[in-house]
């Protein structure tokens, strides 16, 4: 069977800070609700709705989140950097002949958005997706790798039978993920081609 790495998105690929806190002031403004942005762009990972609920009294959730992604092209992809070492990843999986794609928690519009934006060209793009049920995209892909930030990522390669390849470029450092059971940890992407190639020889 070919390689298929997945690839998680916030903090992982990209760096999404900026554009998040920058929504997150714009949708403050409208609704009249006190957000910390600042506080909320330290917590990125997890669903939309589970942020919003700290702000928000459960009854509004669902309605404000509807808000937030259709507000979030107009302030959050433009403000997006691609982390370090995110296109070469993509890239190393592909020239070893296997298929790249991205499982994420963001809406998957939006999630396609910033792809196109930053010239990031995964095979697939599978939105919506948090933890365990990230794992439901990973199999279905036969996903044997999946490289992420977050505790969540870990759940969703252990959930898949995948490998969990995790990168210190989230609100984990190296020795938490490593703590939190990620098989392997790297500092950033730019270590992963590396990797990648020693994964492949072993295999």
């Amino acid at each position: 069977m070919a390689l298929t790495v997945g690839f998680d998105l916030d903090m992982t690929l990209i760096d999404s800070r900026p554009g998040i806190h920058a929504c997150y002031q714009a949708l403050s403004e409208r609704t009249g609700t006190y957000i910390d942005a600042d506080l909320a762009v330290t917590r990125l990972g997890p669903p939309l709705e589970e942020e919003l609920a700290n702000w928000f009294p459960a009854e509004r959730v669902a309605a404000v989140a509807e808000e937030y992604r259709a507000m979030y092209p107009a302030f959050a992809v433009t403000a997006t950097t691609m982390l370090p070492g995110a296109h070469e990843a993509i890239a190393a999986v592909q020239e070893a002949g296997g298929r790249a794609i991205v499982v994420t928690a963001k809406h998957e519009p939006n999630a396609k958005l910033h792809m196109r934006h930053l010239g990031l060209e995964p095979d697939v793009v599978v939105g919506d997706l948090w933890a365990e049920r990230k794992a439901v995209a990973l199999r279905e892909h036969g996903a044997s790798v999946y490289v992420g930030d977050h505790q969540g990522d870990i759940r969703a390669a252990r959930a898949a039978g995948a490998l969990s390849v995790t990168v210190a470029t989230g609100p984990f450092d190296a020795a938490q993920l490593a703590e939190l059971g990620a098989d392997v940890v790297l500092a950033d992407l730019t270590g992963f081609p590396d990797w990648l190639a020693g994964y492949r020889a072993a295999a």
